[in-house]
């Protein structure tokens, strides 16, 4: 990013096409001599050479967590001083609109995985993308080829390494298909798996590996809990095995998803409590930071107004036009439109919308939230590690 860096609350918004999670893999790609593989993040210079990639997402490390996590974890706080650079996460900035963003190079409009949960058009059906087996087909439902897919067709070896129970799920289809996937339940595992694909065979290789834990702590017990310096310690350990065992024609890419923010008790609106909320809306989507609302038909213009009335200036109230004219689904086309509520609620600060009786109960009793366009949530780091 040019400029002065925004602080943690301000407004972020995605930098497709040169600056963003979405640009990694075809950045990365082309140094393997992907056909149509962009490096738009400029990588060539200090990878030139290099003929096996490993790609690592951590959940939840967002660039103004790392000085949080720093005397936990002196190797990422070293990488991150030194060969670390800030892009930004697709939006919403959630886990399975990131993971699709990475996998496909693509933002979540042209994908179609437009947030944590969405409604599936012409039902009341919500589906969370992360508890997803069976309908809707993945494939089908996400469109879009991946980059493992391009890879593999140029002769590439692809290798997706994460948690054995995600194997096979709608998305691992929609993020990952056409990497052979290995399941690896903890941080030794993953490693040991990484580095074993990464060396094997003697063309080009990527690797991409997955890790969840700093994300699930921060959301259980709050960034900087006791818990989440655990995590944060457990990333370093690995981060230290992986560039510790880079063969020398090899190169480590780490970034993240999303950040986080801890959300006080009283910066919370319940939509299950507060009828004004309640009124008009047909079917609630997204999640606590980025609210999609399918209202009943007349509603839209009530409902917006209720909303802008209750949360004032804890969050900015669009319709679905106008929410897309932002640019921050990118293009969007009209068979993912309705996957965007008709109303749209993005929270500002540390503000969050939940709703106790309509989604699972741990959904509200959370610590630590993400999903909407500031610098905390939005900003994601890539540290770029030569063997």
């Amino acid at each position: 990013m040019t400029g002065p860096a925004p602080g943690p609350l301000d407004r972020v918004a995605p930098r497709y096409g040169g600056g963003s999670l979405i640009d990694v893999l075809p950045s990365a790609l082309s140094l393997l001599g992907v056909p149509a593989a962009v490096d738009l993040l400029g990588l060539t210079p200090t990878l030139s050479g290099v003929r096996r990639i490993a790609v690592l997402l951590v959940d939840g490390l967002g660039w103004y967590q790392i000085p949080t996590a720093a005397p936990y974890a002196p190797t990422l706080a070293g990488l991150a001083a030194t060969v670390g650079t800030p892009l930004t996460s697709g939006f919403p900035s959630t886990t399975p609109t990131s993971l699709v963003g990475l996998g496909t190079g693509a933002p979540s409009g042209a994908h179609g995985v437009l947030g944590f949960t969405v409604r599936v058009p012409g039902t009341d059906r919500v589906l969370n993308h992360i508890d997803w087996a069976g309908a809707p087909d993945p494939v089908a439902w996400q469109p879009v080829a991946t980059w493992y897919q391009r890879a593999r067709a140029a002769g590439v070896a692809v290798t997706v390494v994460s948690r054995p129970e995600y194997a096979g799920s709608g998305l691992t289809v929609a993020a990952n298909r056409g990497g052979d996937y290995r399941g690896a339940a903890g941080v030794d595992a993953l490693a040991g798996r990484m580095l074993t694909a990464l060396a094997a065979g003697d063309g080009p290789t990527l690797v991409s590996g997955y890790h969840p834990d700093l994300d699930r702590h921060g959301h259980l017990s709050g960034v900087d809990s006791a818990p989440w310096r655990q995590a944060a310690a457990e990333v370093d350990t690995l981060l230290a095995r992986l560039v510790d065992g880079l063969p020398p024609d090899a190169a480590l890419l780490v970034t993240a998803d999303h950040g986080q923010l801890d959300v006080p008790a009283a910066h919370r609106f319940d939509l299950d409590t507060d009828p004004r909320l309640r009124a008009g809306v047909r079917v609630v989507a997204g999640e606590p930071w980025v609210r999609y609302l399918h209202v009943e038909p007349g509603a839209e213009a009530d409902v917006v107004a209720a909303w802008t009335a209750v949360l004032g200036p804890a969050a900015q109230v669009l319709t679905r036009a106008a929410a897309v004219a932002t640019g921050w689904f990118g293009p969007v086309p009209e068979s993912h439109l309705a996957r965007i509520g008709d109303v749209v609620v993005v929270c500002r600060d540390t503000y969050a919308v939940t709703a106790t009786r309509s989604e699972p109960p741990m959904a509200s009793r959370l610590v630590a939230y993400h999903g909407a366009d500031t610098a905390a949530e939005m900003t994601v780091p890539l540290l770029v590690v030569r063997g």
